[in-house]
């Protein structure tokens, strides 16, 4: 009796380890690489897996996910021989987990010293400015030099970025002073090209004013213009009415062409006699129409406030002068 519990015990602990040893359960995004008798048997994939025990066995579980990795601040030289402390982020995954297994001891290692090279390589080819500067092509550089090599480890690096470019102590100084200058230079210029556009606006607002103004003389000039030509042409009307009413006065005693001459010689004799010598010499002819005017003289007598005139009119013929009208 003794003897079959022991048995049976022995039974229970075997079926425990087989058990044990045979399922293997692999977790979301990973996967196990089952060797057989130390040969490579197949890649064990997420869920319950079963091998067999005592001849089977789990040589490496291996992640698939993006993993991340960052380096330890280098000091790298420049091509114009500055020596700078920099370090970066190695972003990688695993795409083949047998070459992963097989191909290279220790991945981390192995990516982390050919980062570091890569890094010394890229930057090397470069000056201090352009390191500065060119962050974006440092990366990518540095990434495709990596993926080159890993494709055979079975593992692929997705992006490089640098973290920090610390320069010498003294190179930092220089490049603040040279900052602050380019400051001072960028603030000159800004305020040239303000005071450029103030002056620019400043003689468009002369330049609108005086065509404002021009153009409020050349209105009022118009204006009087117009104004002198409505009064001028009132005037003209004026006399005009006058005149026929005077004609229109004395139609039944003259005719009205015969008394504007008359007007006009009277007025030109007037001007002639205003000298000392009282007696204006004219031909018989112009005489002989004056006196066929005598019928109006009274009109012109009013001009002179009542007082008559001492004018004598003497024919060149030698007649006797006519007596004074009285204008």
């Amino acid at each position: 009796m003794e003897g079959f519990l022991i048995l049976l015990v022995i039974v229970v602990l075997a079926i425990g380890v087989v058990y044990v040893t045979s399922i293997k359960i692999v977790k979301q995004a990973n996967v196990k690489v089952i060797e057989r008798l130390g040969k490579y048997h197949k890649t064990a994939r997420a869920g319950l897996n079963i091998i067999l025990p005592f001849f089977d066995s789990v040589r490496d579980t291996v992640d698939l996910r993006e993993q991340i990795m960052r380096t330890q601040k280098q000091p790298v030289i420049t091509r114009d021989n500055v020596t700078m402390q920099v370090d970066c982020v190695v972003y990688w995954q695993v795409l083949d987990a047998v070459k992963a297994t097989y191909e290279i001891s220790d991945r981390q290692r192995g990516l982390d010293q050919m980062a570091l090279s890569s890094l010394r390589n890229v930057i090397g080819d470069l000056d201090l400015d352009h390191t500065l500067a060119s962050r974006d092509l440092i990366s990518t550089k540095i990434r495709t030099a990596m993926d080159e090599s890993t494709d055979s480890w079975g593992v692929k690096v997705t992006r490089v970025e640098l973290m920090d470019i610390e320069p010498p102590s003294d190179v930092k100084q220089t490049m603040e002073k040279q900052m602050t200058a380019e400051r001072t230079r960028r603030a000159v210029i800004l305020q040239a090209e303000g005071t450029k556009q103030a002056a620019i606006l400043q003689a468009e607002g002369q330049k609108q004013a005086a065509i404002v103004s021009a153009e409020g003389r050349r209105e009022a000039a118009i204006l009087d213009a117009d104004g002198k030509g409505q009064a001028l042409l009132r005037v003209a009307q004026g006399e005009a009415e006058a005149i026929s009413a005077v004609a229109s006065a004395i139609s039944d005693r003259s005719d009205p062409t015969t008394y504007l001459i008359a007007v006009k010689y009277l007025d030109a004799l007037r001007a002639m006699s205003d000298g000392a010598n009282r007696t204006v010499f004219m031909p018989y002819e112009a005489t002989a129409a004056l006196g066929a005017l005598g019928g109006i003289r009274e009109l012109f007598g009013a001009a002179q406030n009542g007082k008559p005139s001492d004018l004598r009119v003497a024919p060149l013929n030698g007649a006797a002068p006519e007596p004074p009208a009285a204008v």
